[in-house]
């Protein structure tokens, strides 16, 4: 009965802790930093470069990630170098980018049949 509840206890965790990596994931410029750094390793005026953001709005996103683990960081001198901490992380993006897509195309093609009937008048 104990293994169980501890069991249940670590899954309740789990859940609270994947809820507060969505909600930082629920971010468009920071998935357009997680979609950089899949390509590889960079620091924060390649970010800021590629993102048009200013450089501390690039370091308070990255900020955020490097807490919840998503990117981790190596220093060079006076530079730090940011990459994804795992790259299961870039499959997910990947997989919900693909899923999102699917809507978006299944949205325009109901858009487009519903739009030549309304035209002749009929409801859809």
């Amino acid at each position: 009965m104990r293994e169980s509840q501890a069991s249940e206890g670590l899954k309740r965790e789990a859940y609270k802790l994947h809820a507060q990596v969505c909600s930082i994931m629920a971010n468009p410029k920071r998935l357009e930093i997680i979609e950089l750094l899949s390509e590889g390793e960079k620091s924060v005026e390649e970010l800021t470069q590629a993102t048009g953001l200013h450089k501390a709005n690039v370091s308070q996103h990255l900020a955020l990630l490097r807490h919840y683990n998503i990117v981790v960081t190596r220093k060079e001198g006076l530079h730090v170098y940011y990459k994804i901490a795992n790259p299961k992380v870039i499959q997910a993006c990947r997989l919900m980018r693909e899923v999102t897509l699917e809507q978006l195309s299944a949205g325009k093609r109901a858009i487009q049949t519903v739009q030549p009937m309304r035209r002749r008048g009929v409801r859809p």
